[in-house]
């Protein structure tokens, strides 16, 4: 972050402090979304270094947050103004910059290898299964007859479901998994863990986000 004028460390960091939590926000002009007002949860926000005007921090936030945003907020409520003068994303649910990211030299090199010499080794490291991107969600393992309606776009009911991975509140975001670790889809819990595992009947997950592609498993359900 870039302050346009002189603030002391003291009443930065101060002021920072006030922004983890939810906070409002309206997008940008420059964005893909509708600029209205909503709210978002900044979990973390520290800083690492102050360098006259110039601001490095590290935060920590709901997806969603826009950090030039962020950084005009800062300035505006200091009285001096700010901008963001430089991001970088380092972390991303589970995929972190230190273990999951490669450069396209990486990628080039690697399809090269895997079309000319058929050696899937090094693409494998660089090309990752969207699972990867879910193993910060718990996890709904769900019968091969449930598959297909899901993929459909169906809630889970608890009969579709064999196992789970604890703990598991109301209202989380879990990821529904085929026996075979395949991702079907992405919703929210309707029930805790304990009771989908003790109920015979019921809703137990809102699909909302599906990522298999409908009749990848044969339909086991009425129509």
């Amino acid at each position: 972050m870039r302050l346009h004028g002189d603030v002391s460390r003291e009443k930065l960091i101060s002021l920072l402090k006030e922004f983890e939590g939810p906070i409002y926000q309206r997008p940008p002009l420059r964005s893909a979304v509708k600029r209205a007002i909503r709210i978002r949860r900044i979990y973390k926000l520290d800083v690492l270094e102050i360098d006259g005007r110039n601001v490095l921090m590290r935060v920590w936030c709901e997806a969603g947050t826009y950090m030039r945003k962020l950084c005009h907020d800062i300035g505006e409520i200091l009285g001096v103004g700010a901008h963001m003068q430089e991001l970088r994303r380092i972390r991303s649910g589970s995929l972190s910059e230190n273990e999951n990211s490669a450069n396209l030299h990486d990628l080039v090199d690697a399809y090269f290898i895997w079309k000319e010499e058929g050696i899937e080794k090094f693409i494998r490291k660089v090309v990752l299964p969207g699972e990867y991107a879910m193993q910060h969600l718990p996890k709904v393992v769900i019968r091969d007859s449930a598959v297909d309606a899901i993929a459909h776009g169906a809630s889970l009911a608890v009969p579709g479901i064999l196992r789970v991975e604890t703990p598991i509140r109301r209202g989380d975001w879990v990821a529904i998994f085929t026996q075979k670790s395949e991702l079907v889809a992405i919703g929210k819990a309707l029930m805790r863990d304990e009771k989908m595992i003790v109920s015979s009947k019921g809703l137990a997950v809102k699909t909302r986000f599906v990522v298999m592609k409908p009749g990848t498993y044969p339909p086991m359900w009425k129509k």
